[in-house]
């Protein structure tokens, strides 16, 4: 009997189910693709984004083979979260970087120019996105390209299980601080003991203020898939495997939730998320912030990059790292935080665009869901 029980709750969870939104992650997923453009795109969709929604379309460039368009997905924001769609800005960055490592690898170099049409009109941001793109990125042939971190991007950009008690030593910080050398963003490695303390707490309280946001936690529900078919059609957004759950025990743990949804509730949701922090931040040996001079679209852009290549390159020397982003938010129930940790890191009126926690792993967390890249197409 609790073999039978156990197969049909394994059966509901999707055991037979192809996980097709895992396919990206397949080291040789983009030679499907004969376009140099397309290969590169097929690496870029494998960046972190703000709640996963990977909010990018891509156009390629009818009149040169070599040039395409980046632009900022509208109908993927999170506006309860990310109001002034900061995060979504950020998260292009992270495209851009991906996109770069991948291009090196398949001997080419990218080059960027920002907002080629202009910056956003703020006062229609959604159909702004829509007209101007974020980049136009030039593929050139370059032999010499190379790259240290390309193995990196099929790693997963997040871990956020407790980590060991090793410190990042100072080669690690001094390699992880040149990737910011030319960069128009700055990077700070804090390991200091009182530093981590505040990092800590206010990386705990920022994720107990979202806990308690209905208009956060309804769109978080409404990105969260809990079944392999619900993830092989959204291919973005949320799922089990975000809290470390994988291989056998994922399928238990879906189909326990399709059976008793009462498992992941707002409520459970809200303690679950705040214990992994709690644990997380109790095991933690460094943080870094990345701070832009101001806040605007071109630094939010440029902030993503760094990121990005900050967190590929800390893979590549063996440490993972877990993105606190909700002290970042700008919505009015997280105002206080916000402040607190720019009063004490950012005094000179900088914008802090990311929050992360590094260490060496204890545990191999999941890969996360992506977009097929001919989903990102648009040809106007």
């Amino acid at each position: 009997m609790l073999g039978v029980g156990l197969g049909a709750i394994l059966t509901v969870g999707g055991i037979f189910v192809p996980a097709t939104y895992l396919q990206p992650w397949g080291a040789t997923y983009y030679q499907q693709f004969t376009d140099i453009r397309m290969q590169v795109v097929a690496h870029a969709v494998l960046a972190p984004s703000g709640h996963n929604m990977q909010p990018w379309n891509v156009r390629l460039d009818t009149a040169d083979a070599r040039v395409l368009y980046l632009y900022a997905d509208p109908s993927r924001l999170t506006p309860a979260v990310d109001p002034l769609a900061r995060q979504t800005l950020v998260s292009q960055g992270t495209f851009l970087a991906y996109l770069r490592i991948a291009a090196k690898k398949l001997g080419y170099s990218a080059a960027f120019e920002l907002f080629p049409d202009g910056t956003y009109d703020e006062a229609d941001l959604t159909k702004s996105m829509s007209q101007r793109p974020v980049a136009r990125i030039t593929l050139a042939s370059d032999p010499s390209a190379t790259t240290d971190d390309y193995a990196s991007l099929f790693l997963s950009d997040t871990n956020r299980s407790p980590y060991t008690a090793a410190p990042v030593t100072q080669a690690q910080t001094d390699g992880l601080t040149r990737v910011a050398e030319n960069s128009s963003a700055s990077l700070a490695i804090l390991s200091d003991r009182k530093d981590r303390a505040t990092l800590g707490n206010l990386g705990v309280e920022g994720t107990r203020i979202e806990t308690r946001n209905v208009a956060a936690t309804k769109e978080s529900d409404a990105v969260f898939h809990g079944s392999e078919q619900a993830k092989n059609e959204a291919r973005s957004g949320f799922a089990v495997e975000g809290q470390g759950t994988s291989g056998f025990m994922k399928y238990v743990l879906q189909g326990l939730i399709a059976v008793v949804p009462a498992l992941n509730d707002d409520a459970a949701g809200a303690k679950n998320a705040i214990a992994l922090t709690k644990a997380g931040i109790e095991h933690t040996a460094a943080y870094a912030l990345i701070s832009t001079p101001g806040n605007t679209r071109t630094e939010q852009v440029e902030a993503g990059i760094l990121y990005a290549q900050f967190s590929l390159h800390a893979r590549t020397l063996g440490l993972v790292m877990q993105p606190l982003s909700q002290v970042l938010q700008e919505y009015p129930t997280m105002a206080a935080p916000y402040a607190a940790i720019h009063a004490e890191f950012a005094p000179h009126g900088q914008t802090i665009q990311m929050l992360v926690r590094i260490g060496t792993p204890t545990t191999e967390y999941p890969v996360s869901m992506r977009r097929d890249p001919t989903s990102l197409l648009r040809t106007s």
